[in-house]
């Protein structure tokens, strides 16, 4: 089972509880309606990276769906929380590439990227 195709998402979740932060951000990601399962960090050769839009509508509720998340949480007021994925795409997409997760405190966005 390779990917043939990937969007990058993003959310964000405030609650006081973390589990409903975390649904929140899921719902602020679009994806919440799915059964994440993490992998780690290979960009298939000749994945094609779609719009988020796009991307959204291939997924079904319940579906399992694979992804690379980065997640950053804290329960301290005004304690910056914040994650970041890198993408690295090879010039001669017949090769793999490279996904990596942030995850970070106390950082700007600058900083965490």
């Amino acid at each position: 089972m390779v990917p043939t195709q990937m969007f990058l998402t993003r959310g964000v979740g405030v609650h006081k509880e973390k589990l409903a932060s975390f649904e929140q951000a899921l719902r602020s990601a679009g994806v919440a309606y799915c059964n994440l399962v993490t992998v780690s960090s290979i960009l298939p050769p000749n994945c094609k990276i779609i719009p988020r839009a796009r991307g959204e509508k291939l997924l079904n509720p319940g579906e399992i769906t694979f992804c690379v998340m980065a997640r950053s949480e804290t329960n301290e007021r005004n304690r910056l929380a914040s994650a970041s994925i890198g993408l690295a795409v090879p010039t001669d997409r017949r090769t793999y590439g490279y996904l990596s997760e942030h995850h970070a405190h106390g950082e700007t966005d600058e900083e965490t990227g």
